[in-house]
């Protein structure tokens, strides 16, 4: 089977009413999303599947399906997806040759104005 989309991953239907996806895609393999779960909004976890793995897990009769993160790791998993996050974005920004090549040049020009106003 493919990679699920967690955007897509609507069960057990009576108890979910959104998902937004906080981290994941394909080449991560798992997602983390709040999800409005019977009434509740809550953290959840999944592995996305793949190739080799179906549907991914959690799953129930066939249908892909979240994990609910308990209460008391919510905090550290936030935690850990923003330093993903931050380090995706460093990484994305250090592989864009023209940006980094304009953020050189500027920084190097700040340092130029430093020095000619201490003369």
């Amino acid at each position: 089977m493919p990679y699920v989309d967690p955007a897509t991953v609507m069960s057990p239907r009576k108890l979910i009413r959104n998902v937004d996806v906080l981290y994941g895609d394909e080449t991560t393999g798992w997602s983390a999303a709040w999800l409005d779960w019977d009434g509740d909004r809550v953290l959840g976890i999944r592995r996305n599947g793949g190739d080799n793995s179906g549907l991914g897990v959690p799953q129930s009769r066939g249908k892909p399906t979240w994990f609910v993160v308990p209460q008391e790791l919510q905090q550290a998993l936030l935690d850990r997806i923003e330093q993903l996050t931050l380090l995706e974005g460093y990484r994305e920004m250090a592989n864009d040759a023209e940006h980094e090549a304009e953020a050189l040049e500027w920084s190097e020009a700040l340092i130029s104005d430093a020095t000619h106003q201490e003369r």
